[in-house]
């Protein structure tokens, strides 16, 4: 890659004489104007800032080309799902394009394929480089995150928040393709003069045919010990002589996984499948890939955690955050560590499904003054005992002041994260509800003891069953924009590893966004009268 001197682009900023839209027809001159091309080039790609990306070049040798026009091609490419090719021939002939991007003259300026594919490479290593760190494309994200509110009058104060699943480019594999895929990467990596005659038939079709085609079911677990002793075979000869490769770490890594060493012939023996985690390798072309089960669909890849807006007086709603993680990880811990971004961003309320309900993320939620409305809690309603909604507990101090029939114990207290109370021999006695009740007799007195946790989970759930209705309806829009990401590539990515996939991710999300504040500037989500009430309904987006 050739080292590049940072320069911002001030160009777009002058007059050019040679203006191709000062030739063309009036009527053409008005279609242009209310065109998307004026829109993009006024409120994305004037509105980025270069600086950040100075960090991708070094200080000698021939100018950058400007950044913000790759970085508004890339916007472009993914607005629109197009391959580079196609990017190209848009940026080469299509005016529309060239004027999105400051460019007024058609044919003005050259754009070579690797330059483009140059400047991914030096986003993807500062991504890999820099794990942790606000990646590199959540800036500009913020930036016309925020110019669009400000713009369409969008309140950010209520959000709601859902994760979704999408594979990188991998395929789906079992054991036995996985095991071929690691073997076959590991075998080419040796010499093909050093390769003994059994690895070098490994890169013949018939032994993958053979391998992956011609098994049956009750040979399995033969064909598996074949491969694991295989690649054993082939990492001992990598180790002698290339031991920093990547094909000895994932040769390493995927037989301490699926194998363990028999004792007597030191050869690998596979796991039994319970026993393979959901953090094991994945693909032999993707490290950073994990597996979940979600429902009843298991899947290879990662997940895309997004927030968006949802208030009702807003003409469309706009994603406001955006995180991307191994797909093991729970939704309980990507939402816990994005609350304190979503109150950057001016999230007080927030709307999210079951599978958020969670103390961590209650108490996340309550440290940055994020009120969660949940739709639903997992697990089951306790159905044996009283409702803990049944006592009357006080909100502040969660001691216990009335039993369900009105019986005041006899005294109440707080310790060892448990609400306990007494009641007199005689109040207990003879209650009709005591076979539901928490109550156990003592020498003294009928004890009651309430985990605080059954308290605050009680509360929720009635709390929740008040407001369901709401919650759920301003909840189920997110559905639409996990479906508006898929459509446009999401579900399968063209990239592998989890700092490409962050990178697409964030563009695809940044993409969607420019989308919805273009249709708006051009007239779109438009009230439509309610024909029962005559009040204006908003249409989403």
């Amino acid at each position: 890659m050739v080292i590049k001197l940072f320069k911002a682009d001030k160009n777009h900023k002058q007059n050019n004489l040679l203006d191709s839209s000062q030739w063309m027809n009036p009527k053409i001159q008005e279609k242009l104007k209310k065109s998307w091309a004026p829109i993009f080039y006024e409120h994305v790609f004037c509105k980025i800032d270069e600086e950040p990306f100075a960090v991708l070049y070094g200080k000698t040798g021939k100018p950058n080309f400007p950044v913000n026009i790759l970085l508004s091609l890339e916007y472009i490419k993914h607005m629109k799902d197009c391959s580079d090719l196609e990017l190209l021939d848009d940026f080469y002939f299509d005016y529309l394009v060239n004027y999105a991007v400051g460019i007024r003259t058609l044919g003005e300026m050259n754009l070579a394929e690797r330059t483009l594919y140059y400047f991914r490479e030096r986003v993807y290593h500062h991504c890999f480089d820099n794990p942790g760190e606000e990646e590199l494309l959540f800036g500009p994200f913020l930036a016309l995150l925020r110019n669009f509110a400000t713009i369409a009058g969008i309140s950010l104060e209520e959000q709601r928040t859902d994760t979704t699943l999408f594979m990188s480019n991998i395929k789906k594999a079992g054991r036995i393709s996985l095991a071929y895929d690691v073997l076959s990467k590991g075998v080419k990596a040796i010499p093909e003069g050093e390769r003994t005659d059994t690895l070098a038939k490994v890169l013949e079709p018939d032994f993958k045919t053979d391998i992956l085609y011609r098994a049956k079911a009750q040979e399995g677990e033969t064909k598996l010990r074949l491969l694991l002793g295989l690649c054993q075979e082939a990492l001992k000869m990598l180790e002698t002589s290339q031991e920093d490769l990547d094909e000895v770490r994932i040769l390493k890594r995927f037989l301490a996984e699926q194998s363990t060493l028999d004792p007597e012939s030191g050869q690998p023996v596979p796991k039994p499948k319970k026993e393979i985690t959901s953090s094991s390798l994945q693909s032999a072309h993707d490290e950073d890939a994990t597996y979940r089960k979600k429902g009843h669909v298991g899947q290879s890849g990662y997940s895309l955690e997004i927030s968006e807006t949802c208030s009702k007086g807003n003409a469309f709603q706009v994603i406001t955050d955006y995180s991307i993680e191994p797909n093991n990880i729970s939704d309980v811990e990507i939402l816990k560590d994005r609350m304190g971004s979503l109150q950057d961003t001016g999230c007080t309320e927030l709307y999210v499904d079951g599978g958020f309900h969670s103390p961590d993320i209650h108490q996340a939620a309550k440290d940055n003054d994020i009120e969660i409305h949940l739709t639903n809690m997992s697990g089951t309603e306790p159905t044996k005992k009283l409702p803990v909604s049944e006592f009357e507990i006080d909100e502040a101090t969660n001691v216990i002041k009335k039993c369900p029939v009105g019986h005041t114990p006899t005294h109440a207290g707080v310790k060892s994260g448990q609400t306990t109370a007494h009641f007199s021999h005689d109040a207990c006695a003879n209650c009709e509800l005591k076979t539901k009740c928490f109550s156990k007799k003592q020498v003294k007195s009928c004890v009651v003891r309430i985990s605080l946790k059954s308290v605050v989970t009680c509360r929720e759930r009635e709390k929740m069953k008040a407001s369901k209705k709401k919650n759920t309806s301003k909840r189920a829009g997110i559905e639409g924009s996990n479906s508006a990401l898929k459509r446009k590539g999401l579900d399968k990515l063209r990239v592998r590893g989890q700092a490409k996939s962050s990178v697409v991710c964030g563009l695809k999300v940044t993409a969607q966004n420019i989308k919805r504040f273009i249709r708006y500037m051009q007239g779109g989500y438009k009230p439509k009268e309610n024909q029962q009430k005559g009040v204006p309904v908003p249409i989403y987006g």
